[in-house]
This record gives C-alpha cells, structure tokens and sequence, in this order.
C-alpha cells in the first residue's frame, strides 16, 4: 500500500515538474529569510537527488553505447565545445557585464541533467546511449566544467576552480559511483527496493535546492531591470539553439530515430541545479542569472522542442 503511494506520487511530481522548478525559484525569492538557511546543506541535498538519478544508470549499458562512439563524440563537442563558446560570444555581444557572462559560460559548459532519462523515456529515445551519455557526461564534469571557466574566462572574474572541482565530485561523481555500483552489485533489486521512497524524495531536494540558491540572489534580482529580461531573452535563444544542435548531431551521425532523441535530450538540457549551486558559491552574484533564467524555461522548452524536433 504505501509502495503504491509512492510510485503515485512520484509519478505525479514527474509530470509537474515543468511548475515544480519554478515554483521553486518564486518561493526562494519570496521567501529568502525561510530558505537561506538550507544553503550549508544544499550539497548534501544535491548529492541525494544525483544518487536517486545514478540508481538507474548501468556500466552495462555504458559499454553498449562506447561501441559506436560517433554520436557520443559529436555529443560531447557540440555541448562542451560550440555552445560554451556560442554562449561567450553572444552574451559578450549583447550583455556588457563580465560576471553574467561568465554565468552564461558556466551554464552552457554544465553537465547534461540526471533527470534527462525522464524525457528521454518520454520521447522514446535510446536508452544505452542517453544513460551512457549521462553518465560518462557527470564523471567527466569536475574536469570539463572548471576547464572550460579557466579558458574561456581566464582572470576575467574572480572564481575558485578547484574549489568548482571539488564541489562537483561530491554534488554529482561520488553519488553516481555509489548509485551505479549498488545497482550493478545487486542487479536492480536494491534500486527496486528504495526507489519507491528515494525518488519522490529526491525531487522534494531539488526543490530545497533551487529555493536556497534562489534566496541566496534574492536582494539583486529587479524585474524593472533590462540586464534580467536580456539575460532572459539570449537564455531561450541558447537552449533552443542547444537542442537544435543535438538534432544536427542526430543527422550527421546516421542515428535512427531512437539514438537522435537521446541525443536531442542530452545536449538540450543542462544540470541547472548543479550550475546554480557553483554560481551562488563560487562566483559573483550575478552569474547566478543565466541558470536561474533557465530554471524557469527549461523544462518548458524540452517539451515544446521534443515535439517539435523528435519524430515519433
């Protein structure tokens, strides 16, 4: 009975999560003196929601997916690659406030979402590569992420990358290895047993999650100033732009149309809550922007693009 209630209500708070991550950020910025208080606690909560993910994800499926690498190549440097860059130049164009561009630059060098298994399930996408995807995508992140800062960004603004480093191996690899391994040593039945409890749980953390960070920028989010609704409007352009990319991924490598729409959820969606969490840490304030922005459309994005760019 209770097992029941729970497979219910986490279905539940799967189709509402498109509302849930919003909501999230209005109550944070309603309410900052009630959230900032969890942000000591917003790794721990993190690392529970990446662990809830992880529990799915096979090296299994992992060594399927490597034995055509192609998709996953084009994967890696159209996410890690062209769009950090297309994120640099075009906000360097249009925003001329150095820490929000690095905000920007950080979104878009983020890892793909845990979550993304969920849309891809949605869209029938292929699911040894939009695991593996995941997978190899969140191990490599305390690497690429504050790489791709020290690049792009340099001297520019004031951040701490191995502290960035660091802060990702607990928020997403060591909760990934953990969540794999007690999958793979027990078959799935550790995953069947507390999945029912976790998963819902979980998604409660991130709305935790969200909210704290959320608070935290609080006292510099305006709605009467420009510097938002820009950020807002390049934000849409990017993701959008995103999941375009991944469709051209999908053409260039011959995918059916099951490898295309793990590739098309893969490289459109990024790990926001992750991204916020290094912003509202280790950067200026403002760089929280870009992610928070995201926050708000992404989920609403992926489903207008997944019917849109997927065929069924």
């Amino acid at each position: 009975m209770l097992r029941s209630g729970l497979l219910k209500t986490n279905t539940v708070m799967d189709r509402l999560m498109p509302v849930m991550t919003p909501l999230s950020v209005i109550l944070g910025l309603l309410f900052p003196g009630f959230f900032i208080p969890l942000r000591p606690y917003v790794i721990l909560l993190f690392s529970i929601m990446t662990f809830s993910g992880a529990l799915k994800l096979t090296a299994i499926e992992l060594g399927s997916a490597v034995k055509s690498p192609v998709p996953i190549l084009l994967f890696f440097f159209s996410t890690h690659v062209i769009m950090p860059l297309a994120a640099l130049f075009l906000s360097s164009q249009f925003i001329q406030n150095t820490d929000v561009i690095a905000g920007f630059v950080l979104l878009f060098a983020g890892p793909t979402a845990v979550s993304g298994f969920i849309w891809s399930a949605i869209y029938k996408g292929d699911k040894a590569l939009g695991l593996s995807l995941i997978l190899l995508d969140t191990l490599l992140a305390p690497l690429v992420v504050p790489g791709t800062l020290s690049v792009l960004m340099g001297t520019k603004v004031a951040m701490d990358i191995s502290g960035i480093a660091v802060s990702l191996i607990f928020m997403v690899v060591v909760p990934t290895i953990i969540g794999v391994a007690l999958n793979e040593t027990s078959k799935g039945a550790i995953p069947r047993k507390i999945c029912p409890g976790v998963d819902p749980f979980a998604k409660f953390c991130l709305m935790l999650v969200i909210a704290a960070n959320s608070a935290a920028i609080a006292h510099i989010l305006k709605l009467n100033d420009p510097l938002l609704w820009k950020t807002g409007g390049l934000c849409l352009f990017l993701t959008v732009s995103s999941f375009m990319l991944a469709r051209l991924n999908g053409i260039a490598a011959k995918c059916d149309n099951e490898k295309t729409a793990a590739l098309v959820i893969a490289g459109g969606l990024r790990n926001n809550s992750a991204v916020m969490t290094i912003a509202v840490t280790f950067l200026p304030e403002a760089a929280v922007l870009p992610t928070l922005m995201s926050i708000i459309l992404q989920q609403s994005i992926a489903a207008i693009m997944g019917r849109l760019i997927i065929r069924r």
